[in-house]
């Protein structure tokens, strides 16, 4: 059986033949031939394409599981910790040393807190690009009856549907 390339070869190879002047009825008994292999290879492909769709939507699946699991793992940890430095500071021991660890609270690097963003001087603003709004955009173009649209126009392409 051939390739799929292979066939698409021999389908331009005979249409040419046929603009050629070829037996019309040995060229369309040929096609004939052409198009049931088409159609086999068509039906693997849709059967592989099935399975690698199957096997996208378990590793998914899998990935939600884990990424569930690593959020809770997560949590456990915040917790734990939480409630050891809550323990230390209340018991006012905040600093010590066991055969396996050594333990301490310490200040964290001061942050932020904006209280009115209205009043940041300019200076302390970053100046980012503007974006465009593909979806205001499109909407605009799918709505319009102007024809005068010269900053952007819509193109539709093509795909394969496979029921």
């Amino acid at each position: 059986m051939s390739t799929l390339y292979e066939l698409k070869s021999e389908w331009m190879t005979l249409l040419d033949m046929l603009e050629e002047g070829a037996d019309p009825e040995v060229i369309e008994a040929t096609l004939e031939g052409i198009d049931a292999e088409i159609e086999i290879k068509a039906d693997n492909y849709a059967r592989i394409i099935r399975q690698l769709e199957a096997d996208v939507a378990a590793l998914k699946s899998e990935i939600e599981r884990m990424t569930e699991r690593k959020k809770s793992l997560e949590n456990n940890i915040s917790r734990l910790k939480a409630n050891l430095q809550d323990a230390m500071i209340v018991t006012g021991k905040e600093k010590f040393k066991t055969d396996l660890f050594s333990f301490g609270i310490q200040n964290n690097p001061p942050k932020v807190v904006i209280d009115d963003y209205a009043k940041i001087p300019v200076e302390y603003l970053i100046a980012q690009e503007p974006k465009v709004d593909n979806k205001a955009i499109k909407d605009f173009l799918s709505t319009t009856d102007d024809k005068r649209s010269f900053f952007a126009h819509l193109e539709q392409g093509k795909s394969l549907r496979i029921k």
